[in-house]
Order: C-alpha cells, then structure tokens, then sequence
C-alpha cells in the first residue's frame, strides 16, 4: 500500500502544474492579489464541503495545537501569490523549477537540522551537487 503515495504526491505536482497556468491566467484579468484570494477562497469553500461530509477529525483541536503550526495557511497563500505574479513572465515550467528548487533547498535544511520535529538527515556532498544540477536547469528551462 506505501506505493500510493508517491504516485498521490505525483497527481498533487500534476495538480500544482496545472493551477499555475490557470491562476497565471486568472491573474491577468482581475489582478495578482485578487486572483490569490479568489482561488484560496475557491479551494477553501471546496475544503469546507470535503470536512463537513468527509471529516473525520476534530478540527476544534485548533485550539491546542501550537500557534506557529498555523502559519501552514499563510505560507500556502504567500505560495498562490507569487505563483500567480511570476507564472505570466516566466511560464510554468520555469516558474515550477524554481518553486522546486526552493522547496528542495528548505527541505533540507529542515532535515538537516532536524527542525519542526522532523527527522534530522544531514546534508551532504551528492546532495548540494543535486542542487547545484537544479539551479543550472533553471538557467536552461528560463534561458531564451
């Protein structure tokens, strides 16, 4: 049953992928942050139906989760942001590499480190030479 995650994690990059053109494009006619808002807004209606007919937790727990935990919000939104205001200049593609390279680098550092509970995986050598082979794809994927 483990192999269903990745192949989950492939249709949610799919998804990413796909929601970059089209809230590129939602950007271009009503504007950067109104777009933001109206696709979170969308996606949280969207939310709201799948927890009060699917829900199984107990989401009045918000209550005693630590406070920082709650920026995952804030961090999704800032994402839709600069997703809706880069895509229409650079392209998806180009725009995808970066956020990929952005989440590789945070990734480790936050293994690395071991932060937010995490696990701690040091970095090491193949891995900043992974990177380094990421941050030239950029510079061929945005090249003209």
């Amino acid at each position: 049953m483990n192999f269903i995650y990745p192949i989950l994690a492939l249709l949610g990059g799919l998804a990413v992928g796909i929601q970059a053109i089209i809230n590129g494009g939602l950007g271009k006619k009503t504007g950067t942050i109104e777009a933001s808002f109206l696709s979170f807004s969308i996606g949280t209606l969207a939310l709201l139906f799948i927890v009060l007919f699917f829900g199984k937790g107990n989401i009045t727990a918000i209550a005693s989760v630590p406070k920082w935990q709650l920026t995952g919000g804030l961090l999704g939104a800032f994402y839709v942001f600069i997703m809706v205001l880069v895509v229409p200049k650079l392209g998806v593609a180009s725009s995808l590499m970066a956020v990929i390279v952005g989440q590789l680098l945070m990734g480790a550092i936050i293994d690395h480190f071991g932060l937010f509970g995490g696990k701690q995986i040091p970095f090491d050598g193949n891995k900043l030479f992974a990177v380094v082979i990421f941050f030239i794809a950029i510079y061929f994927f945005y090249r003209k």
